[in-house]
């Protein structure tokens, strides 16, 4: 071969290898082509900081909460709370609802005994419920309901002893035999006149308050001597 085709060989080779090179793109290059085109992640959604922690399915246990409510409205609240469980279809997360009272016994001036309701825990409603992110944000939608009762707003179950008093007291009484209590207006300490009777006009400080029967007993000076007199409460008045 001649020194110039040698020459000529040499240069087909060359243009051939530099036309390889400026088709394929380096490493470096084809890196920051991927890092470019990648979609960016979304922030993360904000959290509610009393917001209940997440719980396995086995551990969604029913239990009695007590919920804060507008004071005078828990009827009302109650209703509207047990529609919206209804209309969720969430009542096997959310069973009873309770305002707990109690049956009393109040007199009008002329002496005529009514029976009517008298709340426990006025401001208060309970509720038979398992704490979730649903049930959760279900509760605390319905308007008149503040937050749950707690540490920090954090949802604590009721204790056993108060489960007892507030809400299986009707169960475990036989209300035939339970008499009902007298709505008394006064309460130990409270001074009073009175109005009827053989010692009308009569003042004193009222030292015991029985519900059960409606009487209350009231201290009164007499000749000189501190008598417990035994009156019927609609005999007294306040001072």
């Amino acid at each position: 071969m001649s020194d110039h085709e040698s020459i000529e060989n040499e240069i087909i080779n060359d243009e051939s290898a530099s036309e390889s090179d400026s088709s394929e793109p380096n490493s470096s290059e084809q890196g920051e082509v991927t890092q470019t085109s990648a979609p960016s992640l979304p922030p993360p959604a904000p959290k509610d900081p009393n917001a209940p922690a997440p719980k396995d399915a086995d551990e969604s246990t029913l239990d009695w909460y007590i919920l804060k409510v507008a004071f005078n409205r828990e009827d009302s609240i109650a209703d509207a709370l047990r529609k919206r469980v209804k209309m969720e279809g969430m009542e096997d997360q959310i069973g009873d609802i309770v305002v707990p009272s109690e049956d009393v016994a109040t007199f009008s001036r002329d002496g005529k005994r009514r029976v009517t309701k008298r709340k426990l825990l006025p401001g208060y409603i309970m509720v038979y419920m398992a704490i979730n992110d649903d049930t959760w944000f279900l509760v605390r939608e319905t308007g008149g309901i503040s937050d749950f009762t707690g540490a920090a707003g954090k949802p604590m179950p009721m204790e056993p002893e108060d489960v007892e008093r507030f809400i299986n007291r009707p169960l475990v009484d036989d209300e035939d035999d339970t008499p009902i209590k007298t709505s008394i207006p006064f309460k130990v300490g409270d001074r009073v006149r009175v109005k009827e009777g053989n010692f009308e006009n009569q003042e004193g400080e009222v030292d015991v308050v029985d519900e059960a029967n409606g009487r209350v007993t009231v201290i009164i000076n007499i000749f000189g001597r501190s008598v417990p007199m035994e009156l019927d409460h609609w005999q007294v008045e306040p001072l």
